[in-house]
C-alpha cells in the first residue's frame, strides 16, 4: 500500500525522524536505500509505502494519520498501455517486518530469484524459490508455501521441471507489491550475484530476526554432513554462495551471534565445525527444511534440529 500525505508532510515526517542521524543511519533503520530516502522520498517524488510510514511514525512517537489524503494500491500508477496480470496485482495483506519475514528473506537470498518480465505487453512480477525436485518437496509444499501465505496472504504456485540432466522444483509468488517490498530492502530483480544482494539492515540489527534469516539461508543453500578426521566423526554445517558480499555478511553474522565459522574457502563456502557450534546452531537456529532434519537424524539420531 502507498500513502499520500498532504503536501510537504511526507518531507516533514522524514526530517523529524532523521534528527541527528545521518541519511545512511536512517535508511538502515527503515530498511531502504539511502539515495532513495534522501532524494525521492524526502523530496516527495514518490509516495511512501505503508511499511516505511509506520516505521517513521514509530521513530517519531507521533502519528501523521490526520494528514493522510488517500491510501492507494501499489498498482495505482500502472501504464495505460495494458493491465498487469492478475498474479502481479494481487493485494498483500498487512504484515510485519518480523522473524517470519526474515526467514522468508533468507530463503529468497539463498535459492530465490526476483523477476519482472513482459508477456504480451503485460507486466509479470514475482519471486521464485528453487529447490531439488525430490528432496525439497516437503520444504516447498508444507513449509514455504504456508509461510508465504501466512505473511503476505497470497497463494504460491508449485512448478516442476523434469529433464534428464536438469530437473528442478520451483515455488512462485506473483505480486508486484511483493517485488517492490524486496526492492525497498535492496534485493532487486535480476542476477543476485551481479546485484550483490545481501541481508537487509533491519534484519542484521535484530538478533532474533538474524537467526531466522540464517535459518532460511542454510535451509536453501546450506548442507549438513559428517567429515571423518582420524578416528572422530565431525558433524559440519556448510553454506555455499557465489555472492561474496552475502557470504561475508553470513560469516560476520555467525561471528556476531557467538559462532566460530571457518574462513571463506574458494570464495564460495564457509563451515561450522566445532562441536559447540553445531550444538548451538541446532538449539538457537535449527532447520525448517525436512531435508536437513532427515539427514541430521541419520547422522546424529540423538540430535534435534527444530521445525
Amino acid at each position: 500500500m502507498k500513502i499520500r500525505l498532504e503536501k510537504y508532510k511526507q518531507k516533514e515526517l522524514i526530517l523529524l525522524a532523521k534528527k541527528n542521524k545521518t541519511w545512511k543511519e536512517l535508511a538502515w533503520s527503515l530498511g531502504v536505500n539511502e539515495a532513495y530516502l534522501s532524494r525521492d522520498l524526502k523530496n516527495e517524488k514518490v509516495l511512501i509505502s505503508s511499511q516505511v510510514y509506520n516505521k517513521l511514525c514509530k521513530l517519531n512517537e507521533k502519528r501523521f494519520d490526520s494528514f493522510i489524503v488517500e491510501i492507494l494500491e501499489d498498482n495505482w500508477g500502472k501504464s495505460k498501455g495494458g493491465k498487469n496480470s492478475n498474479g502481479s496485482t494481487k493485494k498483500l495483506k498487512a504484515f510485519d517486518f518480523d522473524f517470519k519475514l526474515a526467514e522468508f528473506v533468507g530463503a529468497v537470498l539463498g535459492d530465490g530469484h526476483i523477476f519482472y518480465h513482459k508477456s504480451q505487453n503485460v507486466g509479470v512480477y514475482g519471486i521464485r524459490i528453487a529447490g531439488d525436485i525430490k528432496l525439497d518437496k516437503d520444504y516447498h509444499t508444507n513449509y514455504l508455501l504456508n509461510l508465504g501465505k501466512d505473511i503476505f496472504g497470497i497463494d504460491g504456485k508449485i512448478l516442476l521441471r523434469i529433464k534428464e540432466k536438469n530437473s528442478g522444483r520451483f515455488l512462485d509468488f506473483y505480486s508486484k507489491h511483493l517485488v517492490e517490498i524486496f526492492k525497498e530492502m535492496l534485493i532487486f530483480p535480476g542476477n543476485k550475484i551481479k546485484n550483490q544482494s545481501t541481508i537487509p539492515k533491519w534484519i542484521i540489527l535484530n538478533e532474533t530476526f538474524l537467526k531466522h534469516c540464517l535459518r532460511g539461508l542454510i535451509d536453501t543453500d546450506g548442507s549438513i554432513f559428517k567429515m571423518s578426521n582420524k578416528d572422530n566423526n565431525i558433524l559440519r554445517i556448510g553454506f555455499t554462495s557465489h555472492n561474496l558480499t552475502l557470504l561475508n555478511d553470513v560469516r560476520s553474522s555467525f561471528i556476531r551471534l557467538g559462532f566460530h565459522p571457518s574462513k571463506i574457502i574458494s570464495n564460495r563456502q564457509i563451515f561450522l565445525s566445532r562441536k559447540s557450534d553445531i550444538t548451538k546452531y541446532l538449539k538457537d537456529i535449527g532447520f525448517s527444511n525436512k531435508r536437513h532434519l532427515d539427514r541430521l537424524k541419520n547422522l546424529a539420531p540423538s540430535s534435534s534440529g527444530q521445525r
